[in-house]
């Protein structure tokens, strides 16, 4: 009788394993057979996660299709759909540039002092006299530049003060700015609004460094080069300057043609308020970075909805610290607070009590200093350069029972710092009882739009000023 099939296939298989082809093993069987996933079905499953968070990665995109449907999207595909979601939310990007003149004038509706933007210069006015401007990408579907301007409050808060849209900008144009020519051209063109006494225009000392890398190829004096910047006083400054000219007369000679009272704090007469750089704006473009993916209107509004918030929390901290019965910002009171402790071993030799000139003598080291407290200086700098009383500062009202507090000035009180953001947003309501729209239609300019396929580039290239940064361990 002929033995069963099933026991001959049972026995074949236990003395020759059956191994699968390795064709077969690099074939999803069941994955070819699955359809492929709409992108409008990614678009609705990430809705929530980009109203949320427009700059949502598009690897958080693919993720969380992952785990809502067990299926893995393309790059490609999940970017596609990112696009659609926002659009959904936020508008089509045409469609947004017609919008943006209704919620404009909706906008001087409800707030009749407005034109376009908010009148902003009783808000610069409390805030420190130095403002820095510059331009961030954005990532939409039409190229631009977001270019904002913003100041400083007294307790080192940065506050926006103007915006705009424009075709094409310069990296760090404004009052601390790059040298670039164009920028020079711009000052001298603003019929003296940017010139002394109105106002002085500076250089960010790490635009300096870059180019100064750029001209050289000389890494090793990068930080020389900053520090000269940095000097306080003109002693520092010349000991500093003279170790840079013992390198090479080329690198002075090169430093000469940039006049220092554009660069180095020990000769710009206080009006930096010591900042060298234009890193405020690196901070207000990472806190816009999200809202720049958007279409224009949303773009808008994301901003005027963020300053909203802004100015209302931190109008609520000034109250609550003065409520708390603090005179000066928070920031500044440690500052005072670490002088006033270290001018404990300090000598003072008062030269004229009239005028209020003293000698000091720190002690062990031995170093003396002039201290000026009616022409508020003092041989450190430090005095002239942050506007609050230095150490040796305090030593001189310590010995004349003076009040220290008459030298700090009034841009560290909480009193002022509340006044920068007493303006208040009004809401636009419901866009049924906005007035009805007669005005010109807008249209994006379609040389403009990107020509590039796929998502744009969301990151700088680095240069000369990065190479410090990439060099600090992790």
């Amino acid at each position: 009788m002929a033995p069963d099939v099933t026991e001959v296939a049972n026995a074949l298989a236990n003395e020759v394993p059956f191994e699968e082809p390795s064709f077969m093993r690099v074939l999803d069987l069941e994955a070819m057979h699955v359809p492929e996933f709409p992108e409008y079905m990614t678009a609705e499953a990430i809705k929530p996660l980009v109203e949320a968070d427009p700059s949502l990665k598009v690897k958080s995109v693919i993720a969380e299709v992952e785990s809502k449907f067990n299926y893995t999207v393309s790059y490609r595909k999940a970017w596609l759909a990112k696009q659609k979601a926002v659009e959904k939310i936020f508008g089509g990007w045409d469609a947004s540039y017609e919008a943006l003149p209704i919620w404009f004038e909706a906008m001087c509706h409800k707030e009749p002092s407005a034109v376009v933007h908010f009148e902003t210069m009783p808000t610069y006015q409390d805030c420190k006299p130095i403002v820095q401007v510059d331009g961030t990408h954005l990532y939409g579907k039409y190229k631009g530049c977001l270019l904002v301007a913003v100041s400083q409050d007294g307790n080192n808060n940065i506050v926006p003060i103007a915006f705009a849209i424009v075709v094409v900008t310069r990296d760090s144009v404004g009052l601390i700015s790059d040298r670039h020519e164009s920028i020079n051209a711009a000052v001298e063109r603003s019929n003296g609004a940017w010139s002394p006494p109105r106002a002085f225009h500076m250089f960010c000392i790490r635009h300096i460094e870059s180019n100064f890398l750029r001209k050289f190829k000389a890494p090793y004096l990068q930080k020389l080069v900053v520090n000269i910047g940095y000097s306080r006083t003109v002693r520092e400054y010349e000991v500093r300057y003279q170790r840079l000219r013992e390198r090479g007369e080329a690198y002075t000679n090169w430093l000469n043609r940039i006049p220092r009272e554009q660069y180095a704090l020990a000769f710009d007469g206080g009006y930096r308020w010591g900042h060298m750089t234009t890193n405020l704006m690196e901070c207000i473009n990472s806190v816009l970075k999200d809202a720049r993916n958007l279409p224009i209107t949303a773009l808008v509004k994301a901003t005027f909805y963020r300053l909203n918030e802004l100015f209302t929390r931190k109008r609520a901290e000034a109250e609550s610290r003065i409520n708390a019965g603090h005179v000066f910002s928070d920031i500044v009171t440690s500052k005072l607070h670490a002088n006033q402790i270290a001018s404990g071993n300090i000598q003072v030799s008062c030269f004229d009590r009239q005028n209020e000139v003293f000698e000091v003598r720190e002690m062990p080291s031995g170093l003396e200093f002039a201290v000026d407290l009616r022409g508020l200086r003092c041989d450190c700098g430090e005095f002239q350069v942050d506007r609050i009383p230095c150490r040796h500062v305090f030593a001189c009202c310590a010995n004349q029972r003076l009040d220290w507090q008459l030298y700090v000035h009034d841009v560290y009180k909480m009193d002022q710092v509340r006044r920068v953001y007493r303006a208040r947003f009004r809401p636009l309501g419901n866009p049924a009882t906005w007035p009805a729209y007669n005005g010109p239609r807008f249209i994006p300019n379609p040389y403009l739009r990107r020509v590039m396929k796929g998502r744009p580039r969301m990151t700088r290239f680095l240069n000369e000023m990065d190479t410090r940064m990439l060099r600090r361990p992790r």
